[in-house]
């Protein structure tokens, strides 16, 4: 179950993030406005994904997907846009993930 939960968060992650950066270069970079069609699907998916979570409390899910949500936006940034994180940036990250293990696995 706890793989499942992980594998979720990672599509989830992909899919919010990826939809986001689909309409940011739609918007910002002025690249193609279909950019930003898929980027509205996307998005659209990743509330489909973030359902299929396991646990059953919405607010547990997306307060925990906040978390994975700020590390993924970093890795994004690092593999896809040349980001370079700092070691605060790092921090932070850790700080985040460290936050979603105690609010998702934590024994009740």
């Amino acid at each position: 179950m706890t793989l499942r939960s992980i594998g979720l968060f990672v599509v989830a992650a992909i899919l919010e993030i990826g939809g986001a950066w689909l309409i940011w270069q739609a918007v910002r970079e002025h690249r193609a406005w279909w950019l930003a069609g898929l980027g509205i699907v996307a998005l659209g998916l990743y509330g489909f994904a973030a359902a299929l979570q396991p646990e059953a409390s919405f607010g547990r899910i997306l307060a925990a997907y906040g978390g994975v949500f700020v590390a993924g936006s970093l890795l994004w940034g690092v593999v896809v846009d040349g980001f370079r994180p700092d070691r605060f940036d790092l921090l932070g990250a850790l700080v985040c993930l460290v936050g979603v293990g105690v609010i998702m696995y934590a024994p009740r």
